[in-house]
C-alpha cells in the first residue's frame, strides 16, 4: 500500500488492514521456514507496510489527543 492509500482509510479500517497484515506475515514467515519463498522480498514489503499503518495509526491517535486537550 502507499501512503496515500493509507491516509484515505479511516481508523477502523486501518485497525482492520493492520491484523490483515500481521496475520499474512506470520504466514509469510511460517512458509518460508519450511521452503523458502520464490520472493522472500514480501517478508520486507510486508513489515514496511504493517509500519506504515502503525505509523498513520499513532498519528491519528495523538492528532485526535491534542484536539480533545485544546
Amino acid at each position: 500500500m502507499k501512503n496515500t492509500d493509507i491516509r484515505n482509510l479511516s481508523v477502523e479500517e486501518l485497525k482492520n488492514q493492520i491484523k490483515t497484515e500481521q496475520t499474512n506475515g506470520q504466514s509469510l514467515r511460517f512458509a518460508h521456514a519450511i521452503s523458502p519463498l520464490e520472493n522472500p522480498i514480501r517478508l520486507k514489503q510486508n513489515r514496511k507496510n504493517v509500519a506504515r499503518l502503525k505509523t498513520e495509526l499513532t498519528r491519528r491517535e495523538k492528532e485526535q489527543a491534542n484536539q480533545t486537550a485544546k
